[in-house]
């Protein structure tokens, strides 16, 4: 029989302590990554959505934070930071003096107003995640859910509008208007976020139109400005003619007032004259009499008084015309 041979390898002492530092850096090595998978830090601004295999398990709150390593994973939201959405243009760079794109996003703000025109609107939502469990589990991609009911519901409050009204004087009532709607349809689809502005950012009328555009509200400015003018000649001639006609026709019953009562006064005068007059004729006539006379000779200058027959008026006569002249012979012996 042929013998067996027996085989024998002797390690060298070497290659097995070689061996035993190798298996303890991998030991180490796997508690470590142990370690790093059970310990996590949620940042303040932040909640840590805890789950398992997929299934939601907790929230984890700011903070230092454990889990169970390689079966529980966790997921950030930002539920303390305010998010937004551009449509119809992309900041490229943010600070004092922002820089936008709108390259490539005029589909998004391009937008048909109820009288068929159209307007180039850009706007911003700025909302904020309030429920990370619906934000997570509740719709898939909340982001894009979002952009696109956004952008279909503006296309609906802006078809409702003449071009006019989303340039100018509607601007704020859509702002509103779509604030409440963007919020109804995160309600409505528990999407776990809360809108806090809707920003129009710039309403325009399309490049190609402008210059039209602005041809026509140069001529409307003109047409308010004319109107303007006109209602400010009418405010300023219409009343003063009116006051002063109302001062004429107040002038003129002011005189009719005045004849009127003075005729009246007259009549009762008369009357009352008359009166004395029925009771003692003679008396009456001589007093009237008196009473002209009253009047009349303190403006009469020479006066001559004769008997009834004016014999004696020749002599008063001569003596006027010489006193006369001697007056004029010592004015001039005085000059």
């Amino acid at each position: 029989m042929a013998q067996e041979a027996n085989f024998e390898f002797n390690v060298p002492p070497q290659f097995e302590k070689i061996s035993k530092n190798i298996r303890w850096i991998i030991i180490g090595f796997i508690a470590l990554l142990t370690l790093f998978s059970t310990v996590f830090t949620v940042e303040t601004e932040e909640v840590g959505v805890v789950t398992r295999f997929g299934e939601y398990v907790r929230e984890a709150r700011p903070g230092l934070n454990f889990k169970i390593p390689f079966m529980d994973n966790v997921e950030f939201v930002p539920v303390q930071r305010q998010l937004k959405q551009e449509f119809g243009y992309r900041t490229t760079s943010s600070g004092i003096n922002s820089t936008y794109r709108k390259s490539g996003f005029e589909d998004e703000s391009l937008m048909l107003t109820g009288d068929l025109n159209l307007a180039d609107v850009e706007w911003v939502i700025q909302y904020r995640i309030t429920n990370p469990y619906n934000y997570l589990f509740k719709v898939r991609n909340v982001d894009e859910t979002l952009r696109d009911l956004s952008e279909s519901a503006m296309r609906q409050i802006i078809g409702d509008r003449t071009v006019n009204e989303v340039l100018t004087i509607g601007r704020a009532e859509i702002t509103s208007q779509a604030e409440a709607t963007f919020q109804d349809i995160s309600t409505e689809y528990e999407m776990g976020i809360r809108i806090d502005q809707v920003v129009l950012q710039d309403v325009n009328p399309p490049d190609p139109v402008k210059p039209s555009f602005n041809a026509v509200n140069e001529a409307e400015q003109q047409r308010e400005t004319l109107i303007n003018e006109a209602r400010a000649d009418y405010n300023r001639v219409i009343p003063r003619a009116a006051g002063e006609a109302e001062q004429t026709i107040q002038q003129a019953e002011g005189y009719a007032l005045n004849r009127v009562n003075t005729a009246q006064g007259e009549v009762s005068r008369f009357n009352d004259l008359y009166a004395e007059y029925i009771k003692a004729p003679e008396v009456t006539k001589r007093r009237i009499f008196l009473e002209t006379m009253e009047n009349i000779l303190p403006i009469m200058g020479q006066k001559i008084i004769t008997d009834e027959n004016g014999n004696s008026v020749i002599p008063l006569l001569q003596l006027q015309m010489d006193g006369v002249q001697r007056t004029r012979s010592n004015n001039n012996q005085q000059n």
